[in-house]
């Protein structure tokens, strides 16, 4: 008796299961759709939070050599690319081939991609957005911890460079630094003296650097 009575209740239990997966089995499919149905949402958040914001561009900026520009097309996607611009001052875009990018702003090779596009495609969309700016730079020479090229993407002054650089080497001649630029298609330059500024004297000459400008420590 208790043998049978045993049998009945796992015959009984195994029922009850088969019919709580019976019921359930719809249940789990509506909620499995239901995740696929959203999934497609999160993945496009995810997507557009892995854009990454274009950067701070300063005024005057122009494009240069090894600067990163992101060309967007809103309605042709196969068109769009990240690119850099090449030594030669071009850049590369599907469809499009060479493109003249350095000397412009921003905004002009967005005209100029645009109407270039135009052979292609009807009334294209474009947006043009700076990744990062590599041609705007500053050199610094001579008796200095870290010589070298460095980025300048906003204001830089001739005492911030040589902090950057890692200040002045154990033999540098700190009154005799001298900033040169070209300007104009002439060079010019101007005097820096470290002990004075230090001293806050004669500050109007810890001038604000230009890109292309080379700071030289004797």
């Amino acid at each position: 008796m208790t043998a049978k009575f045993r049998s009945k209740s796992i015959a009984s239990g195994i029922g009850a299961a088969v019919a709580l997966l019976a019921i359930a089995g719809p249940c789990a499919a509506q909620s499995a759709a239901g995740t696929a149905a959203v999934a497609p949402k999160s993945n496009s958040s995810a997507a557009a939070a892995a854009v990454a914001p274009s950067i701070a561009v300063p005024a005057e900026y122009i494009i240069g050599a090894d600067d990163v520009m992101s060309v967007v097309f809103w309605r042709d996607k196969e068109l769009s690319a990240d690119v850099t611009v090449r030594p030669d001052g071009k850049i590369s875009l599907p469809l499009l081939n060479e493109i003249q990018a350095a000397g412009l702003t921003p905004s002009q090779l967005k005209e100029r991609i645009a109407e270039e596009a135009k052979k292609y495609v009807e009334d294209p969309t474009v947006t043009v957005e700076v990744k990062a700016i590599n041609s705007r730079k500053v050199f610094i020479t001579g008796e200095v911890r870290k010589p070298g090229p460095y980025p300048i993407t906003g204001s830089m002054t001739v005492l911030q460079l040589l902090s950057i650089a890692g200040g002045l080497g154990d033999y540098a001649k700190s009154e005799k630094i001298v900033i040169y630029r070209t300007e104009g298609g002439k060079p010019v330059s101007f005097k820096f003296n470290y002990k004075e500024v230090l001293n806050q004297q004669k500050l109007a000459q810890n001038i604000e650097l230009k890109p292309g400008d080379t700071v030289a420590v004797p």
